[in-house]
């Protein structure tokens, strides 16, 4: 089984970048060593994203990413992410709508392996690792 990357909007607004987001995960994937996984990433609006936010993680706010692992082997995720907040986090970023789509990914596809960002330490190194995967996708 190869690296499977599947995009689904389901925000109901309009984007670009679907395959670099595909590359992008597939690249960060196989740089964590991952030689086979099946991953969906779909694109959520605020309001989606923010439910979905409190009926798992249990937080009343809207996020940028939420990634669910689903199996170890292979490797299988979900990684959902806001296409409104990925809007208003480039603008804030000074980068393309395609280029944060595409780092929020990377984002979602270290959770799956492992990574985490719930210290300073982790935060910069998640933070390394998806400027390394982004460079030369978006």
């Amino acid at each position: 089984m190869p690296i499977d990357v599947t995009v689904t909007n389901a925000s109901g607004l309009r984007y670009r970048g679907k395959q670099a987001m595909m590359d992008a995960v597939k690249k960060a994937l196989k740089g964590e060593g991952v030689k086979a996984a099946a991953v969906d990433v779909i694109l959520l609006s605020d309001a989606s994203i923010h439910d979905m936010n409190k009926k798992f993680l249990k937080h009343d706010y809207p996020t940028d990413v939420i990634t669910f692992p689903l199996e170890d082997r292979p490797l299988t995720g979900e990684i959902y992410i806001s296409v409104e907040t990925a809007s208003e986090q480039a603008a804030e970023y000074g980068v393309t709508l395609t280029n944060e789509l595409c780092r929020l990914a990377i984002h979602g596809a270290l959770h799956l392996v492992g990574h985490d960002d719930a210290t300073k330490a982790q935060r910069e190194q998640m933070h390394n690792l998806e400027n390394r995967y982004l460079n030369g996708i978006a």
